[in-house]
């Protein structure tokens, strides 16, 4: 294998951003793209998951036609990401099905201290190592799931922006890989 560069996406929390390394790590091209934030209403921040991936793409394309480089020439890609922004999709369609709830996001404070309240940091803590808080996906994807009208009876995947950029990677509908974390997806029984 001849692949001597590594390509990092950089999605952040309002840009996305493609790094070609060579060998020796230095940038030899980037790219970056801003997307669009949304505020529905007092204290919550989303993204269109699509919009996401249409800006990651864009730039990782336009980072390797300035490099000169083909996909080929890449030895491996590396993501970093805005964490606990959570992201909710359909397997067969690959369309997500709410807007991506941005880790700023504060919807779901009253539901952690109502969980906090009835005892569950514990276990909580526990289970994944973190406290209660809106930052975290879980109450995130309770709130989609009760109160943001997606349809349960779908075939669902969940996680956070690096999840949902690698399932696209790696060719989404048709095949993609779905990693993340397990304690993302580790909600104790409340």
């Amino acid at each position: 294998m001849n692949a001597r560069h590594i390509l990092a996406l950089d999605q952040g929390t309002t840009s996305s951003r493609s790094l070609v390394f060579d060998e020796r790590g230095k940038v030899v091209a980037q790219a970056q793209r801003e997307f669009t934030q949304h505020f529905p209403q007092p204290g919550w921040v989303e993204h269109d998951a699509n919009e996401i991936w249409s800006t990651q793409r864009a730039t990782m394309l336009e980072a390797l036609r300035a490099a000169r480089l083909a996909p080929r020439d890449i030895a491996a890609v590396g993501i970093t990401n805005q964490r606990e922004t959570t992201v909710l999709w359909d397997r067969a369609s690959g369309e997500p099905l709410a807007p991506a709830i941005v880790w700023q996001d504060r919807r779901t404070a009253a539901r952690c201290d109502e969980l906090r309240d009835a005892g569950f940091e514990p276990r909580v803590r526990a289970v994944t190592g973190l406290v209660l808080d809106p930052y975290f996906s879980a109450t995130k994807l309770e709130w989609l799931l009760r109160d943001g009208g997606v349809a349960t009876d779908a075939d669902l995947l969940v996680g956070t922006v690096d999840t949902w950029l690698l399932w696209r990677l790696t060719g989404g509908t048709d095949g993609g890989v779905h990693a993340t974390d397990r304690h993302c997806l580790d909600i104790p029984a409340l």
